[in-house]
């Protein structure tokens, strides 16, 4: 396990705030050298930290109104992989985790109306061989969202 230290939690909570910001503009802040910023991001997405810098999507402004979590039961859990690699070519199946309890897999998919929801989970979803079951409830609103507090 990787310990971060105050400046690397600092680089961190700067590119949190604005994706985008720019070496400089950090190294500025920070009073130090734009070379020593970027080794400390270098070395944080060798570590796995940090894992990549992409946008955040409205899903709201592009249209897509409605969310769900679907809870999905397997024939066999041996399965997992191939069912996993059907469900990573729908777009709308934004999520995807293993879980313990009642499923082996939990998902998080975005749909555009009721209709297109009923025809991800009917014609797309249940139609995947190996899945027994799916159990899904419909998201009135996401409350927050976020990282990990540093």
């Amino acid at each position: 396990m990787s310990q971060l230290d105050d400046f690397d939690r600092q680089i961190l909570k700067h590119l949190e705030a604005d994706g985008r910001m720019a070496y400089s503009a950090i190294a500025s802040i920070l009073g130090v050298s734009n070379t020593m910023i970027h080794q400390r991001i270098t070395r944080l997405i060798d570590q796995g930290i940090l894992v990549g810098i992409k946008p955040v999507l409205n899903e709201k402004k592009l249209g897509y109104d409605w969310g769900a979590f679907t809870g999905i039961s397997l024939e066999k859990d041996h399965d997992s992989k191939r069912i996993i690699e059907e469900l990573q070519k729908i777009p709308e199946v934004t999520e995807c985790y293993y879980i313990t309890g009642n499923y082996t897999l939990y998902l998080k998919i975005i749909a555009k109306d009721h209709e297109h929801i009923r025809q991800l989970l009917y014609d797309k979803i249940d139609s995947i061989p190996g899945i027994s079951k799916t159990d899904t409830i419909i998201e009135l609103g996401c409350a927050f969202k976020r990282n990990i507090i540093l």
